[in-house]
């Protein structure tokens, strides 16, 4: 079966946006990577004193695995550094430890928006595994169940076409849910990066004029948020397109 145009006309301007972006930041990262802070602390060592002036005392910072695999999990209150953040002494390696130190003070002080994705992560984790399936599911029996009223001769679903119906709107509203947290992820991130670039001169962690470059990998790193988010609304809309429920008859 080969692959559906519609889906390649949305699809396509997300796929190469994400990719840009994410070539940015790799890109941006080896760039500061290779300039040492002038603080000579370790990223570990900038979150933990970040953390410490805020009163913040019960996070552990521990090393994992990967490149840019960084992130706060809330669920256990603990700071995952990759190698090369968690022990590098360079801009970069401050910025995205400090960026996820942000996530930290976000849940110590309760923040909104933090709170409002981590109560979306059930819906979403669902919907991103499920929603595909249900949705073509429901698509593909919603186009074998239909028949012409002898009476009238219009097109009519029979009881499995109006069931593929159902599934079709199910799939849909389990994506919604994925969309809900691509898109509440963005206030949560640029809030944890402005703590963060607040953080790096007010806490002695950067020397003036350092920030800079933390600031610019932390902007890349952004990007790729947004792409993500657009990627996702492309998405959905091809599947009210595609259904038929946005923009007229259903797509065969």
């Amino acid at each position: 079966m080969g692959m559906d145009p519609l889906y390649l006309l949305f699809s396509l301007p997300a796929l190469i946006l994400s990719m840009f972006f994410s070539a940015r930041v790799k890109s941006v990262f080896a760039k500061y990577q290779g300039v040492r802070g002038s603080s000579g602390l370790t990223g570990a060592e900038a979150a933990a004193r970040m953390l410490a002036a805020s009163g913040i005392h019960d996070v552990e910072i521990r090393r994992t695995r990967g490149f840019l695999t960084d992130h706060y999990n809330p669920a256990d209150n603990t700071l995952n550094l990759s190698d090369a953040v968690y022990r590098g002494r360079d801009l970069a390696a401050i910025g995205v430890a400090c960026h996820e130190a942000g996530h930290a003070l976000q849940k110590a002080q309760a923040y909104r928006w933090m709170g409002i994705r981590s109560a979306l992560v059930p819906a979403a984790n669902i919907g991103s595994r499920f929603s595909y399936l249900v949705f073509f599911a429901g698509l593909a029996m919603s186009a074998s169940g239909r028949a012409v009223d002898p009476y009238t001769g219009a097109e009519v679903l029979t009881a499995g076409g109006a069931f593929g119906m159902t599934l079709v709107k199910l799939g849909i509203a389990l994506f919604t849910a994925a969309v809900a947290f691509s898109v509440v992820t963005l206030p949560v991130e640029w809030d944890a990066s402005a703590r963060a670039k607040k953080a790096l001169v007010s806490h002695g962690l950067l020397a003036p004029g350092e920030e800079r470059g933390a600031s610019e990998v932390l902007n890349a790193a952004f990007m790729t948020y947004i792409a993500a988010a657009v990627s996702s609304i492309l998405t959905l809309l091809y599947f009210l397109v595609r259904s038929g429920l946005l923009g007229g008859g259903r797509r065969r």
